[in-house]
């Protein structure tokens, strides 16, 4: 028998004796939109929990739009153009917006790296980008502690603007249930003593920190309890499938819109299965899941559990 599993930019093929049972498990397809560009331009005016992206970006003096760094593939060139004409659109000067790698304790992205990031030699050229630094101290905002002691540290660039605006990928995560939205802002543009806490063995063996669970995770609670202390955010949360093509996008205040991205996307990650295998056969996505080697652990895990 013969699979192929997504390994890098290409697939990796796996030949199976025929003599041997073999259960191909695979997400449920998931519908797909038809026009990725209009739909981002159509969650700007239809938010979630939230007004639109016009009003609140009316009367505000600069705005901090947060990405995700190389690791996850957000479609940058489809959200940053009709993100930054929308602001300028709503009277905020290019020259006062600034699009933040979110890189969290990942190196920064930079160069030829930077420019496949973004996505658009448009919003390469010619806006203001730069990363984040979680070693910084003195970059960092103090916002005390969570209740569970850990102290919250964030880039003030992001604290201390007008706007702020998350992008981010809404999948399952190992231990924060799933990604994206507050995930983004913490550990993304965190101070490394926040980072490190979230790794420690209290959240690290905790039963209910894992894949697509976020009801009693002390990470995602954690999470939540940050991004309350530094006030509005929002957030474009998007799902896609194994090819990377766009099943939706979403805008809104950053809570209430990646739950309900996250509801969508149940319906489509979440697989059922019968029993347990002696032998699994996987990988951790292709590329840039399987970018850096930390991130491959992340195809280790799910068959774990």
């Amino acid at each position: 028998m013969h699979i192929s599993l997504l390994y890098g930019k290409k697939e990796l093929s796996v030949n199976l004796p025929d003599d041997i049972v073999v259960d191909e498990i695979n997400k449920h397809p998931m519908p797909l939109l038809k026009d990725p560009a209009g739909a981002v331009m159509e969650a700007f005016i239809h938010p979630v929990n939230a007004l639109s992206l016009p009003e609140l970006a009316r009367g505000k003096r600069n705005a901090c739009i947060l990405i995700c760094d190389i690791t996850r593939p957000v479609p940058n060139g489809v959200i940053l153009p009709a993100l930054v004409e929308s602001l300028v659109a709503a009277g905020i000067s290019r020259e006062n917006i600034l699009i933040l790698v979110a890189t969290g304790l990942h190196r920064p992205n930079e160069g030829d790296e930077l420019r496949e990031l973004i996505d658009s030699e448009d919003i390469f050229s010619s806006m203001r980008i730069e990363n984040h630094f979680a070693r910084d101290q003195a970059a960092h905002v103090d916002l005390g502690t969570t209740s569970q002691g850990i102290p919250i540290g964030i880039d003030r660039r992001f604290a201390e603007a007008d706007l702020r605006v998350v992008t981010g990928l809404v999948e399952p995560h190992f231990m924060a249930g799933y990604s994206g939205g507050r995930k983004v802002v913490a550990p993304g543009v965190a101070y490394q003593d926040t980072i490190l806490t979230f790794h420690t063995a209290h959240i690290l063996e905790h039963s209910r920190a894992t894949n697509c669970v976020m009801d009693g995770n002390p990470l995602h609670q954690a999470q939540l309890e940050i991004i309350k202390k530094i006030g509005a955010i929002y957030a474009i949360n998007v799902v896609i499938d194994d090819k990377r093509r766009l099943g939706l996008v979403n805008f809104g205040e950053i809570e209430q819109s990646h739950l309900e991205a996250v509801r969508f996307l149940q319906h489509y990650a979440e697989v059922d299965i019968s029993r347990k295998y002696r032998t699994i056969v996987t990988s951790a996505g292709g590329y840039p899941l399987d970018k850096t080697y930390y991130q491959t652990v992340k195809g280790m895990v799910g068959p774990l559990e």
